[in-house]
């Protein structure tokens, strides 16, 4: 998922300020005597009030709500017990001001023996070792992920017995996994209920756990996002615990959205397009069966947006596969470095999405003006450069995207393939004839905490009558393309350290990444983004430029927020800042 709007003001505030809460009475606390565990950890299981990494201004002290102090020992018990460590005893001692605890670990339980007997291969997910510590938590996690594979591979029906048999006496552990897996499941009918204003099919649609298809948890949990993708429900229940002989039917219950509109607003910063304010308004479930309209409005310091949307889930059936229609329609204002670009447009499309593969046809009508920026006037060598004026283009284009990423908001493992192709229809002989072509690829890898990544991109355009619209070219720079420089500000290249303001008709680009873990939820990463732009269509032959650097990425439920400072490697005075929710791989 590609986000560009970034550290919007409101949200900053209000994580600063907060409302006003109650203060509950705390003490201090300490710790003391333990071994294995770090006071950190300890701090944990108590829920004590410690200083967060972001709260600097506040005191580095431990604190515990004096309402749990008649919980700890019970607490420290079972957190100990967790940890394999039964005969840990515990002191505490309390004033009107602190509370002070001593812990005495003591040896552990350890693994004395491992039993298994299972006609499917669980080895890989037994993880505990003899003659080391037992861990209650780990045998417990061990058991749920063995369930969870078996779900995933189609045995709904398996017969999986797990005992730990301790000796408190000798302080060992026998543990034994005992598993037949059954025969393989199948998913039967789907049931929906709850549905008021939306048709049957529309939830069928965005069903892959489909009947006769061999039972996965996966199919329920891709279903679960699809039909949370049509923000039309408060909720969505599916419930696959029924099995009848091996054939699992799907019972779906949603609730449909209680509020249809949504609004937003705010102010920010975006690496794109400068300082920035917008607003936007959704009609959720438009006049029934999950359409949707959206309206958006922004204006930056480099660009203004007007923008309407509609989106018609399902709207008929082809040969058994569901095609969703969508319209756009709206106005645009951008500066580029050396030139505007007002525009008019509206595009119509239809789109299939199977699982991992999602494909998209439609054609697009644009009125564009291109006028040249008043630094650029004088100046005649670029104002040749530059394909300036008015232009009216009508296009049919094709997307078609394969994703098989672990996930999309901050992958580990799996690749990405794209292609994207739109021809320039000669409906008049002053019409702007062209075929423009891009392809990506990206491919992810994880190596323990390492992560690795790779993105290639190759784009051509081929004009066969008549200019083009500048903005039409290729431009790189940015976030997803080359982080020493702003975004599109590079146009065709002339040097490993000098490029110019027109657009390209040729570009490819690779990048590199390495993401690995430093701190609690912050990621570190060096980079390196390599970018050639050609004058000519077909031209591969030119100079790249190339950047590294390095970044910091903080996970958040939403993905990773980025920060990246890349420096071009042969003139490391020409850098670039950028700030980023998502991945770019």
């Amino acid at each position: 998922m590609n986000y560009r709007l970034i550290l919007f003001f409101t949200l900053f505030l209000s994580s600063l300020s907060g409302a006003q809460k109650v203060e509950l009475p705390t003490r201090i606390i300490h710790v003391s005597g333990q071994k294995v565990f770090k006071e950190a950890e300890i701090y944990d299981a108590l829920s004590v009030d410690t200083k967060s990494f972001f709260q600097f201004w506040k005191e580095d002290t431990p604190r515990i709500k004096d309402k749990l102090i008649p919980t700890l020992g019970a607490t420290l018990k079972s957190f100990y017990d967790s940890e394999g460590f039964y005969d840990a005893n515990f002191t505490i001692k309390e004033t009107n001001s602190t509370v002070e605890i001593k812990i005495n670990e003591n040896d552990p339980v350890l693994v004395a023996d491992i039993n298994i007997s299972s006609d499917y291969n669980i080895d890989k997910y037994i993880t505990f070792q003899k003659n080391k510590r037992f861990r209650a938590k780990e045998f417990i996690r061990i058991k749920n992920e063995i369930i969870a594979a078996l779900l995933k591979d189609g045995y709904c029906s398996y017969d999986l017995d797990t005992k730990a048999y301790v000796d408190l006496a000798s302080l060992r552990v026998n543990l034994r996994y005992a598993l037949k897996k059954g025969d393989i499941c199948l998913f039967d009918q789907t049931n929906i209920t709850g549905l008021k204003t939306i048709d049957e099919k529309i939830v069928l649609s965005r069903v892959v756990a489909k009947k006769g298809e061999r039972f996965d948890t996966g199919r329920i949990e891709q279903t679960y996002a699809n039909l949370y993708r049509l923000d039309a429900f408060d909720s969505v229940v599916i419930n696959s615990d029924r099995k009848f002989y091996n054939h699992v039917p799907v019972d779906i219950t949603v609730s449909e959205a209680s509020k249809p509109y949504h609004f937003e607003a705010g102010a920010g910063y975006d690496t794109y397009v400068g300082a920035r304010v917008h607003g936007e308004i959704t009609k959720k479930n438009f006049m029934g069966d999950a359409q949707k309209v959206k309206l958006q409005i922004s204006w930056s310091q480099k660009e203004e947006l007007l923008q309407l949307d509609f989106f018609k889930p399902a709207w008929f059936d082809l040969f058994g596969y569901y095609l969703d229609f969508g319209a756009v329609a709206g106005y645009s204002n951008l500066e580029y470095d050396g030139f505007t670009e007002e525009k008019e447009y509206t595009r119509a499309y239809l789109e299939h999405e199977h699982e991992r593969l999602r494909l998209r046809a439609g054609v697009a009508l644009e009125n564009i003006d291109i006028a040249l920026l008043e630094n650029l006037e004088d100046d005649y060598v670029l104002q040749q450069a530059i394909n300036d004026g008015t232009f009216l283009l009508f296009y049919p284009y094709f997307e078609g995207v394969y994703d098989a990423r672990d996930s999309k908001l901050n992958p580990k493992y799996g690749y990405y393939l794209s292609g994207y192709f739109e021809y320039g229809v000669p409906y008049s002989d002053e019409a702007s004839v062209y075929e423009k072509l891009l392809l990506e690829g990206r491919y992810i890898h994880s190596f323990g905490k390492l992560t690795l990544a790779g993105v290639a991109k190759v784009g051509v355009i081929e004009q066969t009558s008549n200019e083009i619209p500048e903005s039409k070219l290729f431009f790189g720079g940015g976030s997803f393309s080359n982080r020493a420089y702003g975004f599109r500000e590079m146009g065709v290249i002339l040097s490993p350290t000098e490029e110019s303001i027109e657009g390209a008709s040729s570009m490819l680009n690779f990048s590199f990444e390495a993401d690995y873990p430093v701190w609690g939820d912050f990621y570190g990463a060096i980079f390196t983004d390599n970018t050639m732009l050609t004058e000519e269509s077909y031209d591969f032959s030119g100079d790249f430029i190339t950047s590294a650097g390095v970044g910091m990425r903080y996970m958040t439920p939403i993905g990773p927020f980025k920060v990246d400072i890349g420096f071009n490697i042969h003139d490391p005075s020409v850098y670039g800042i950028s700030f980023q929710i998502g991945q770019s791989f």
